[in-house]
């Protein structure tokens, strides 16, 4: 059987606070890393959304310059 406790963003980190240092860390080092990866996962997402852009217009991002590129994204 699991049970689902629901707690508010300040009682979640007057727990936390309680904890042992060790097990805190542990704690932040869990939601840095699942936090990276979703990062990771929007960001290649987002590349490849840019890139299908240029395709579109008929540019090539792997041969723009870096001038080139942050024009085209001020220009969306």
């Amino acid at each position: 059987m699991n049970a689902t406790i629901e707690l508010t963003t300040e009682q979640l980190i007057d727990f936390i606070q309680q904890m042992p240092p060790k097990e805190k860390r542990a704690v932040l080092i869990a939601l840095a890393e699942r936090t990276s990866v979703g990062e990771e996962e929007r960001m290649k997402y987002a590349e490849s959304q840019v890139r299908q852009l240029c395709t579109s217009r008929g540019l090539n991002w792997d041969t723009m310059t870096e001038e080139e590129r942050e024009d085209f994204i001020d220009t969306l």
